[in-house]
């Protein structure tokens, strides 16, 4: 793909079947890219607000010709196609997707924040990263231990 970028997505659900949610979330992202690479699924705690279901997490590294904000835009028009509906922050969600990288790009402004303000904190967004690329492992071996206890991969 030409003049293409490397955009890395989180994914995340707790509702309406989880794991089917990811499923097809990973398939429709076809229609903002090129999947280039996905993660296997982990289950993981709540993070936020903790009275509410484990989450299904998993990540995909990609290709596209969209600017960041555009992507934003985007992945934001695919959750609502998905089935989501805006809820409270960091509550039980049908689908999530986070661009948590963006080629090497450092950016911050009111709507997108790059790479995920979070990433380096949250097991369920590192461990699967480090799965599909491993210059991330040392960024996992450095994880509080009881965030990284908090992840589970699940055969599917």
């Amino acid at each position: 793909m030409p003049d293409s970028h490397v955009a890395v997505i989180g994914l995340g659900s707790n509702l309406n079947d989880p794991v089917q949610q990811v499923r097809r979330a990973i398939s429709a992202l076809a229609s903002v890219g090129s999947v280039e690479a996905v993660s296997r699924l982990y289950r993981s705690r709540p993070w936020g607000n903790l009275t509410q279901p484990d989450f299904i997490n998993a990540v995909v590294r990609m290709r596209t010709r969209l600017e960041p904000h555009a992507l934003l835009g985007a992945l934001k028009a695919l959750e609502a196609t998905l089935g989501r509906v805006p809820s409270e922050r960091w509550g039980p969600r049908s689908i999530d997707l986070d661009i948590l990288t963006y080629d090497a790009l450092e950016f911050v402004d009111a709507e997108l924040c790059l790479p995920h303000p979070h990433l380096f904190k949250r097991a369920f967004a590192l461990v699967p990263l480090a799965e599909i690329d491993a210059s991330y492992a040392l960024a996992v071996a450095a994880l509080d231990p009881a965030e990284r206890d908090g992840l589970t991969l699940i055969e599917t």
